[in-house]
């Protein structure tokens, strides 16, 4: 069962995203399993599937609390503080990465021996 939709003091629908990747990832020349998207400020950081966990480090850093998934197909928010499911609008365009981004992403970041490396780390 999905929580409460969040307060329009805890997101901002009109905010578009920071970007098609990993904003840490990406600064660091690394790669990613999913992406996730602040609902607050727009900022992608991937998931906890991923050897970053980019996301949730974001949400601790500033009190964010809502994400969405930023993968094609995928439009449900995630509540942090409840650690349930959440409703929540539209944000703004683009809702999920490029069709073309592959999963791991991006293509010419992600090692052979990816699975491995989400296997080990616990991902």
């Amino acid at each position: 069962m999905s929580a409460q939709p969040p307060s329009d003091a805890m997101l901002d629908p009109s905010v578009p995203p920071s970007g098609d990747g990993c904003v840490e990832c990406d600064a660091a020349g690394s790669w990613w399993f999913h992406l996730r998207r602040c609902a607050a400020c727009g900022h992608i950081g991937c998931c906890d599937q991923s050897l970053g966990k980019h996301a949730t480090a974001h949400a601790k850093q500033t009190g964010h609390r809502y994400i969405r998934s930023f993968e094609p197909g995928e439009d449900w928010y995630w509540d942090y503080d409840t650690e349930e499911f959440a409703d929540g609008p539209d944000l703004a365009p683009p809702q999920h990465h490029p069709d073309d981004q592959t999963v791991p992403g991006p293509a010419s970041r992600v090692p052979d021996d990816w699975a491995a490396q989400l296997q080990a780390a616990g991902g």
